[in-house]
């Protein structure tokens, strides 16, 4: 529509499925990339995707048309269809259900693509349970324990 400008930052937060450590170091640049990718096509802007053996971020510029509850279920049924596709793993790979997404003003970005960035320092410090919560609280998300992404069982 003319006329509509838009500012608009989420990082995603999702995991994999028990939050089983399966996302090699080796395929995980191709991984960031796929889902950097997937994010541009639905008309998003990716600005960093990154993560650990068992978890992604992803900061992204979200376009107004789209909902992130679609762009999540988009980034997530691809990437795993790929992951799978090519077998990067020995079992079937699976996201856990649900994400988290917490919006960002522009002054704060820098400083949220440098946090995104280093999650291999980070998680040498502060596992992704202790992270995400973190992330609840200080978005003062109420929350359900139960529905805290699972621990490998």
């Amino acid at each position: 529509m003319a006329n509509t400008y838009h500012q608009i930052y989420i990082q995603s937060v999702f995991a994999v499925k028990c939050r089983d450590a399966v996302i090699d170091k080796s395929w995980q640049p191709t991984l960031f990339g796929l889902i950097g990718n997937l994010i541009n096509v639905t008309g998003c802007k990716t600005i960093i995707v990154n993560g650990a053996e068992d978890h992604i971020h992803c900061l992204l510029g979200l376009k107004p048309t789209e909902s992130i509850a679609e762009l999540m279920k988009t980034v997530k049924a691809n990437s795993s269809k790929y992951v799978n596709e090519h077998r990067l793993t020995k079992g079937k790979f699976e996201w856990q259900e649900g994400y988290g997404a917490f919006s960002y003003s522009q002054s704060q970005v820098d400083s949220v693509y440098q946090y995104i960035a280093n999650q291999t320092e980070h998680h040498k410090k502060q596992t992704f349970r202790e992270e995400y919560l973190e992330f609840l609280e200080k978005f003062k998300v109420s929350y359900d324990e139960r529905y805290i992404f699972r621990d490998l069982v």
